[in-house]
């Protein structure tokens, strides 16, 4: 079970945009085989919100792939990018309506190992597409409640390397904490 300090269910079912935003200064944890735990706070996501959404999976409408995404919120959506990175989202909000948050970048758990980019977040971590439906509600993945970032901090900006989801792409869908080193991308969107 994880700890008392852990996020309520009912953190991840709402509005996909509100539990992006608020993600940020959360720690991300990761209980390892052995007993240890990683653990990495959040300073870097994006939203991906409903089937019109031209950027989300979701938008070509329910597959095997995109099966979680239209879970109650609350569980992991992780899919492999390039046949070689796996990406780890937070389902949100009620089920049927397809939406995530991409977690991108969390301050690393590790002195080895950059968590700065979604790909090499999931692999400090030691996530992969196993974690596929897995819930943050139990004992081996779970974000703690952490210490919440002041709006003077975060800035929204457009997602990254999604020019492909025309207007789509320009929505201010990231949320970052301004100027932190670990953030991902160009460093105009920092």
């Amino acid at each position: 079970m994880p700890p008392e300090t852990s996020l309520p269910g009912a953190f991840y079912v709402r509005p996909t945009l509100d539990v992006a935003r608020d993600l940020l200064g959360r720690i991300l944890c990761r209980r390892l085989p052995g007993g240890s735990t990683l653990r990495g706070r959040i300073v870097e996501v994006e939203a991906y919100d409903g089937p019109e959404d031209r950027a989300s999976h979701a938008c070509r409408g329910r597959t095997a792939r995109t099966r979680p995404m239209f879970e109650r919120g609350g569980i992991a959506y992780v899919y492999q990018i390039y046949g070689v990175h796996f990406c780890l989202n937070v389902v949100t909000g009620g089920e049927g309506y397809p939406a995530a948050v991409l977690l991108r970048a969390t301050e690393s758990p590790r002195k080895d190992g950059s968590a700065s980019g979604p790909g090499r977040l999931t692999r400090v971590f030691g996530i992969d597409r196993s974690f596929d439906g897995a819930s943050f509600l139990g004992d081996e993945l779970w974000i703690e409640t952490g210490e919440p970032v002041a709006d003077a901090e975060v800035k929204r900006t457009a997602r990254i390397g999604v020019d492909y989801a025309g207007e789509w792409a320009e929505r201010d869908f990231r949320f970052v904490i301004t100027s932190h080193p670990a953030l991902s991308g160009p460093r105009s969107l920092r």
